[in-house]
């Protein structure tokens, strides 16, 4: 199975910035965590890891998933989760399943946070759980085909 993890605006400074809302764990730390989690690890699992502050590059990377055959992918579009009628649109185009993932709450968060333009196109969405939200995304992926 291969699954494509993108991340969007400023998860890169994950560690550096909002401690008590994203926790002290970096970006690498991250891919590390959901590539090496014990209950997957013999499932045979592809990961490819991306992060653009860049909405259009988010879109090249959804598109790019499809022309690589990717069965899955984890979407953490950060800021653009609100606003990116491009990227909901990415993710309808290439079929993919997609879940959302965020690191907080989202809906118990500010108003502009609680619209979510990339939700509609997406599978499912996993808030506020941390960053187990993208360990539980790679169990539905798995889950979603042994269906």
């Amino acid at each position: 199975m291969k699954i494509m993890v993108i991340n969007g605006p400023n998860l890169n400074m994950l560690g550096i910035r909002e401690k008590n809302i994203y926790g002290t764990f970096s970006y690498d730390d991250l891919c590390k965590y959901i590539k090496d989690y014990p209950e997957y690890k013999d499932k045979n699992i592809e990961f490819e890891f991306l992060q653009s502050n860049v909405e259009g590059e988010i879109v090249n990377f959804i598109q790019e998933a499809y022309s690589k055959k990717y069965d899955g992918i984890i979407l953490n579009a950060g800021g653009y989760t609100h606003t990116s009628v491009a990227i909901h649109d990415a993710i309808k185009a290439v079929s993919i399943p997609t879940v959302e993932v965020h690191i907080s709450n989202i809906h118990a968060r500010e108003d502009f946070r609680k619209v979510c333009v990339t939700s509609p196109a997406c599978i499912g969405q996993i808030t506020g759980l941390g960053k187990l939200g993208y360990i539980l995304a790679v169990v539905y992926l798995i889950e979603y085909y042994n269906k």
